[in-house]
């Protein structure tokens, strides 16, 4: 019998991405049914597919955490609750599946035990080829194979690491460890929608449509008696209860539908990236998360000393973690709270007062592959972005090129280097002049060599005169327009 699997779970099974897995359906080496593909056509594309090297979602785990360049997290299993849960559901489903069978078996044999008296009270040659026909489909049945490695570790994978399907947009993503539902969505890379994120706004609340949720943290929002009876829970104060479910809410479809926010954060670390260029992290409380697009950007305001500053900064870390705002500072004696930074007057511990997220520079669901190009600190809202792009495992092929201009050169290039090492289909490459709009001009054309660069969506981030050189150039290489999107830093 064929066993169907989830694009999103067949990637996790054999240890590639989901894109790579749409590009072999689309070009009709992976054949699929209704957005499902089987395991005998994964084992036919990937023959050399063993449990032992396949690494399944540890592989993911691991590379989320080290690629991504963020905090290092215990990865953990689900609470006991948790597992007790996603097994006794199973378990149901197992129940059920014999309850049938046992059904249909009894069914056969009636059948069986009908067409025999039937033959044997009136013989007839019509009779013998149906009764014939009959035993070899049962013994083919009886003679089926036992599951394979593949649909064993599907069945681990469902009590271990759930998985979640968002109507209407058809996202998909897994809920591991002790997450939340709002936490594992927010990780992979979907706009949730969301507030406090502890339980109390209720902004979160979705309809659970299919499958079983459990209550994994406290939460004060109370739900209506009608919004209990259709379903309704707190994505924030719940978790996977059974190993697929299937959630209704709407995500944010653009910056348009993000709520500016203020909010009190306190500076936790002021690091030197290199000689004139600081990361400074600031964090939320924990009743405040800031809800944001990747690429996005917020203004900070702080007073030190009788003296209060401000400046707009891009946010350069995932939407994924939202209570840890990392931003890269370049020294600017035109930017007064850069230079409180640098000075000293604002050190761990302060406090800021920030607003946001604003701006546009955010990425498009359109399944065309991807390329970033970034001078200097512009590399900060492009890191937010490959990031975010690759927490959601839709895009199949990212390319990086950044230019340094200045001393400090690429701050971060081991952070560039471990992604290229860590996924297929990552290219980067650093250049280097000290005149913007000339060195866009040069990387846009090195670009054009070696890759179909009017094939992606481009994404350019850096000073005024790289930026309209650069996007002068990608006109010039014949990539349209609308596949070109920019922000000046």
């Amino acid at each position: 019998m064929t066993q169907w699997l989830t694009l999103s779970r067949a990637a996790r099974l054999i240890g590639v991405s989901r894109g790579a897995l749409q590009r072999q359906v689309r070009e009709g080496a992976l054949p699929s049914n209704e957005g499902l593909v089987s395991i005998e056509g994964l084992l036919r594309l990937y023959p050399e597919f063993s449990v032992e090297s396949s690494g399944a979602f540890e592989r993911v785990a691991r590379i989320k955490n080290e690629a991504f360049g963020r905090r290092v997290q215990e990865r953990v299993l689900p609470s006991q609750e948790v597992l007790a849960q996603r097994l006794y559901a199973q378990s149901r489903e197992l129940a059920d599946a014999q309850r049938h069978l046992s059904r249909y078996h009894e069914l056969v044999v009636d059948l069986q035990a009908r067409l025999d008296a039937v033959a044997a009270a009136a013989p007839r040659a019509d009779l013998e080829v149906l009764r014939a026909a009959f035993a070899r489909g049962l013994a083919e049945v009886l003679a089926t194979e036992s599951a394979g490695a593949l649909a064993i570790m599907d069945d681990m994978l469902k009590v271990v690491s759930a998985q979640v399907k968002v109507r209407p947009s058809g996202h998909e993503f897994f809920v591991d460890g002790r997450d939340t539902l709002l936490q594992a969505g927010l990780r992979a890379g979907l706009n949730l929608p969301y507030g406090c994120g502890n339980g109390t706004c209720g902004l979160c609340k979705a309809r659970v449509v299919s499958g079983e949720v459990i209550k994994v943290a406290p939460f004060d929002y109370r739900l209506s008696e009608l919004e209990r009876q259709q379903g309704y829970t707190l994505l924030c104060a719940h978790s996977a209860g059974s190993g697929e479910i299937v959630i209704e809410t709407l995500e944010a479809g653009g910056p348009a539908e993000i709520p500016e926010q203020e909010i009190d954060v306190r500076v936790r670390q002021v690091q030197v990236l290199a000689g004139d260029t600081l990361l400074v992290h600031v964090q939320t409380p924990r009743s405040t998360r800031l809800r944001f697009l990747a690429g996005q950007g917020v203004t900070l305001h702080a007073s030190a000393g009788g003296v209060e500053a401000h400046g707009a900064y891009p946010i350069a870390s995932c939407p994924c973690d939202d209570r840890n705002l990392q931003f890269h500072i370049a020294r600017d004696e035109r930017d007064p709270l850069g230079e409180m930074f640098f000075g000293g007057a604002v050190r761990a511990g302060d406090t800021l007062r920030l607003r946001g997220p604003t701006g546009d520079f955010v990425l498009t669901e359109n399944g065309r592959p991807l390329a970033f190009i970034a001078c200097d600190t512009g590399f900060a809202p492009v890191k937010s972005l490959i990031e975010h792009a690759m927490a959601g495992e839709e895009v199949e092929a990212i390319s990086l090129d950044w230019l340094a201009t200045r001393p400090d050169r690429h701050y971060l290039a081991n952070q560039c280097r471990a992604w290229a090492a860590a996924f297929d289909g990552f290219r980067y490459a650093a250049h280097a002049d000290r005149d913007p709009a000339q060195g866009a001009r040069r990387l846009v054309g090195v670009l054009a060599d070696e890759l179909p660069v009017a094939a992606r969506d481009v994404y350019v981030a850096g000073p005024e005169a790289f930026v309209d050189a650069a996007v002068t150039a990608l006109g010039e290489a014949g990539v349209p327009e609308v596949q070109v999107r920019a922000t000046v830093v």
